[in-house]
């Protein structure tokens, strides 16, 4: 399973669904196919994941329940993303990547404006 593409489906799910009521959100709401990937979903209270994938002679239906804590899990579509798997272990581990800094691109090297000078110059004569 490794080498297969993994996405999360943000927000809460009602996870007494089992495998067809996980591929027909697959299908309905995320727009697509179950059969290429595998689909990560987490219920109200972050305290249970199921993922669904299929691998060629049928579907495999995983369930974590976390016994304390909770599982960081993105509420808004523009926090979920595809993982690799290495994010796949942070997850399971409880470690929130969805909130680590954007990488910035720029063009050019931006101008400072000046009250960020000021704050230099204050510094530099402290």
């Amino acid at each position: 399973m490794s080498n297969v593409r993994k996405f999360i489906r943000p927000g809460n799910t009602d996870l007494r669904k089992l495998v067809n009521g996980l591929t027909r959100i697959v299908q309905d709401e995320m727009k697509q196919d179950p059969i290429n990937s595998e689909y990560i979903f987490c219920n109200r209270d972050r305290k249970l994941i199921k993922a669904v994938y299929w691998d060629y002679t049928g579907f495999w239906l995983c369930q974590k329940r976390l016994e304390k804590e909770k599982y960081p899990w993105p509420l808004k579509k523009e926090e979920a993303r595809e993982l690799n798997i290495e994010e796949l272990k942070m997850l399971l581990s409880g470690i929130d990547f969805f909130k680590t800094h954007k990488i910035l691109c720029y063009r050019k090297v931006p101008q400072m404006n000046n009250s960020s000078k000021n704050v230099k110059k204050q510094i530099n004569l402290s």
